[in-house]
């Protein structure tokens, strides 16, 4: 190959890879099946190194690469956070490789949006790589309007407040379908809404002439601001759970900002705008109605915290059982209104006794299932009161979330003795939550586990301590 020749291949590539240029069906075929295959190798590779042997896995994933179900085993596992981060940049190319191949046929940009849709994308793409390539259209003329681009400003400014205004009551309106009405706090909440609000954002700012990404970017960042003031106008959340969500929601919204900014630069027509802007409407319920289907069940997760106190073990189970009120806290999380612990009590001595351990919300209920003294306390867990309190102008709210999307289902208390009368105190909790992905919420849920761990842990430690230097002789 002559340097001419390899150097008009870099700048093709680049330009695809800029979302410009485009690709016959042949190139279509041979980059999406190389770029599959590649992705189902990795994703498998992953897995083995996760700690799952290969068995039925080709199996188990052809089902994941049809209908974009992940099985419930696994959620938590040490495959899931590196595929999702892997997954980034083959849905990027993805998405420019199609943008590419619909402007060769001379279909419309806003077709890509089934790259998106499990099983669906697969008849997609097959369709792509038989189509014929097609003449470039004609350009809009200056006096042709949509019905878009009849009610957005033409001001720059006029077109974001709309967009922002319109994309954000919008989205709030479905984060309170999902969550008041279909029950799910999972990928379409968490995700899509986000994704589809930023992309819709700033698919309406553009509307009438592609403006600078970064306005477009900020846009859509204004578009998450106005849906987090209206979850908490209309009393649908508290504050501390949208800053919660904040992280995913921004960087997802920017994302879709990017997308779409980068359909409308590489549409023909401006007119492009409206079908996009119908198709984008259209993905959104899709997604909502597949996830509410397909029911995915929770992980058992499990946290665990220690630390060694100056007492002998004996000492140190007596407060373990049950204990005094706590001391006010004076962590920054529970000052946010995350349930802290109070006190314990328990009813009862032994196997079957019931213990109590109060929380800021109420109660949690545990019937001892092990009594090993003074080694081992475990118990399970028939009630389990709110997880927090949220910040609200209101004196309360009560989203969906608060009433058994965190549960915990067990807990125990193991001590080791050490040498010199000491004592290692190690306190577990298994449990479930129904949030997704459960990577991003699990690192919020143990982060407030192990703080609670902790409070409970040190206080035990001070009252064992104490009460193990009031029996020491004086001299």
């Amino acid at each position: 190959m002559s340097t001419f020749q390899t150097g008009e291949t870099l700048s093709r590539i680049r330009s695809l890879l800029a979302g410009r240029g485009t690709v016959d069906r042949t190139g279509y075929f041979i980059w999406g099946a190389g770029l599959a295959a590649l992705k189902f190798n990795l994703d498998l590779l992953l897995t083995v190194l996760g700690g799952r042997p290969v068995g039925e896995l080709p199996g188990e994933f052809l089902g994941f690469y049809l209908w974009q179900h992940i099985p419930g085993e696994w959620m938590h596992t040490s495959w899931l956070l590196p595929a999702s981060l892997e997954t980034l940049p083959f849905a990027y190319l993805g998405i420019v490789l199609t943008l590419a191949r619909l402007r060769s046929a001379g279909m419309k940009p806003w077709w890509v949006f089934l790259f998106f849709v499990p099983a669906v994308k697969l008849v997609f793409f097959g369709l792509l790589c038989v189509v014929a390539e097609k003449p470039r259209g004609a350009e809009d003329t200056a006096g042709q309007q949509t019905s878009l681009e009849k009610w957005v400003p033409r001001t720059p400014l006029g077109a974001a407040i709309v967009a922002v205004v319109f994309t954000g009551t919008l989205a709030a309106g479905l984060v309170g379908t999902s969550t008041f009405i279909l029950g799910d706090y999972g990928w379409s909440l968490f995700l899509a809404i986000p994704f589809i609000a930023g992309f819709i954002s700033s698919l309406i700012y553009n509307a009438r002439g592609v403006q600078t990404l970064r306005n477009s970017m900020g846009v859509s960042l204004l578009t998450m601001g106005v849906t987090g003031l209206v979850l908490v106008a209309f009393a649908w959340e508290g504050i501390i759970c949208i800053a919660m969500a904040a992280p995913l929601g921004i960087g997802l919204s920017v994302l879709g900002s990017v997308m779409a900014h980068g359909v409308l630069a590489a549409a023909r027509r401006k007119s492009e705008a409206q079908p996009t802007l119908c198709a984008a409407l259209l993905l959104l319920p899709l997604t909502m109605a597949t996830e509410h289907a397909s029911e995915l069940p929770p992980p058992l997760l499990r946290v665990t915290s220690a630390l060694e106190i100056d007492a002998p073990p004996a000492v140190v189970w007596r407060h373990v059982v049950s204990f005094a009120e706590l001391p006010a806290p004076s962590e920054w999380l529970f000052r946010t209104g995350v349930a802290y612990p109070v006190r314990a009590t328990i009813e009862g001595r032994g196997v079957g006794a019931i213990r109590y351990c109060e929380f800021s919300t109420g109660s949690f209920v545990e019937p001892i299932q092990v009594w090993e003294e003074p080694r081992l306390l475990r118990f399970g867990v028939t009630h389990n009161p709110e997880p927090m309190e949220e910040w609200t102008p209101y004196k309360q709210v009560h989203p969906p979330h608060l009433k058994g999307y965190l549960e915990s289902q067990q807990g125990q208390f193991l001590l080791e003795g050490l040498p010199g009368g000491r004592t290692r105190l190690e306190g577990t909790t298994w449990y479930r939550h129904h949030l997704w992905p459960v990577d991003y919420w699990q690192g919020w849920s143990d982060y407030i586990i192990h703080t609670i761990h902790l409070r409970v842990l040190n206080h035990v430690k001070n009252l064992a301590e104490h009460e193990a230097n009031q029996r020491e002789p004086v001299n």
